[in-house]
């Protein structure tokens, strides 16, 4: 008689191995973000000029394209171009070194003034600072047993000497590289064309590929020309409210506004400490930095918004926090590239349909239902 085979035991409902795969996911993604944070961190010196160069040639490859159609040799053009942009860099740094130099001559006697105009701001609340001084007084100790423990650093002059060398090194580096990337044509596009394996990932490759060229070379070259217009306006205002070297606050306007948000607030400070040092009159320290304000604001929310904000549409939030990380990560070329980087990885996120819901994440409130109704229309 053949024995009753037992049924299998019943599988539980809840089964622990999927949870433990999800978690060691998130634990891997987690392990991956850090070590990418880290090497970002630790190969700056490196990877900066690599960035920076890439990026230009991208912003100057529709101008290397229009010289070729004009048949000029396309190392000819690279070396147009390259010397172009370098002649741009001397004449900036020219223009600023002239006020910079009699600053730094000056320096002692801009400290006292500053100190001067500093003292008459703080008079109303010189009761609460003689208050602190005392409560100060009375916890200070004159033990001989208390250490003191005094921090000598270097000037700032000794400093800017020690990281000379290595901002010229990475200077030159970017603007070769740029110089062989921009001879190089569209080789980088053929390679990635070739290496596909098939014809719908090439054709893929070489949309993505023109299609972030054309948002960073778009984006920048009407972000340069509203800068420039920035420049021109800081310069005729500084000029007409009396202060010293208008020409090089509209430089600085110029140079500033590459970065997001924090460029208008640089540029308000340093107006703010001249027309202190500039007037006897303590109030021109507001009004000089509120017209600067103005000019930053009325390009901020209109005039850029209107010629690049319908083709961006990113999230204000991720691009303030974007700029932020960078400038942590990368100093001051970082807040010049994060934005940049930005559109890069918003145009990347549109191509590829497994990263949709990044790029939504990436846009602006309500950017996906205007992008829904956009393909209805179309179909």
């Amino acid at each position: 008689m053949a024995q009753p085979k037992h049924a299998p035991p019943a599988t539980r409902a809840t089964d622990p191995k999927p949870a433990s795969n999800a978690l060691w996911k998130w634990i891997g993604v987690g392990l991956f973000i850090y070590a990418s944070i880290f090497a970002l961190s630790q190969g700056r010196d490196f990877l900066v000029p690599i960035v920076l160069a890439f990026l230009l040639s991208m912003v100057f490859a529709p101008i290397r394209r229009l010289l070729d159609r004009w048949h000029l040799p396309p190392v000819l053009s690279s070396f147009l171009i390259v010397g172009t942009l370098l002649l741009g860099f001397l004449s900036t740094v020219a223009a600023l070194a002239m006020p910079a130099t009699g600053w730094i001559e000056n320096a002692s006697r801009i400290e006292q003034r500053v100190q001067k105009q500093l003292q008459e701001i703080s008079g109303p609340f010189s009761g609460i600072f003689e208050a602190n001084e005392r409560l100060q007084s009375m916890t200070r100790t004159d033990s001989p047993n208390v250490q003191t423990v005094e921090i000598q650093g270097d000037s700032a002059a000794a400093r800017a000497l020690l990281v000379a060398p290595s901002v010229l090194a990475q200077f030159v580096f970017t603007l070769v590289l740029l110089l062989f990337l921009l001879a190089s044509g569209d080789m980088f596009y053929e390679k990635l064309v070739h290496v596909m394996p098939n014809f719908r990932d090439k054709r893929r490759a070489a949309q993505i590929a023109r299609d972030i060229e054309r948002k960073l070379s778009r984006y920048l070259l009407t972000i340069t020309l509203i800068n420039a217009g920035l420049g021109v306006a800081v310069t005729l205002v500084m000029w007409g409210l009396g202060m010293p070297y208008p020409g090089v606050f509209g430089v600085i306007a110029f140079l500033f506004n590459f970065i997001p948000y924090l460029g208008a607030l640089g540029g308000i400070a340093i107006a703010a400490m001249v027309a202190l040092v500039t007037f006897d009159w303590v109030g021109w320290a507001l009004i000089v930095p509120g017209v600067y304000f103005a000019l930053t604001t009325l390009e901020g929310q209109i005039i850029t918004p209107y010629f690049v904000g319908r083709s961006l549409r990113l999230n204000t939030v991720v691009v303030f926090v974007t700029v932020t990380f960078w400038a942590w990560l990368w100093s001051a070329v970082g807040m010049i590239v994060a934005l940049p980087l930005l559109v890069a990885v918003k145009t990347l996120c549109e191509h590829i349909e497994a990263l949709h819901n990044l790029g939504d994440f990436l846009s602006e409130r309500h950017a996906e239902l205007d992008d829904l109704k956009k393909d209805r229309q179309e179909h």
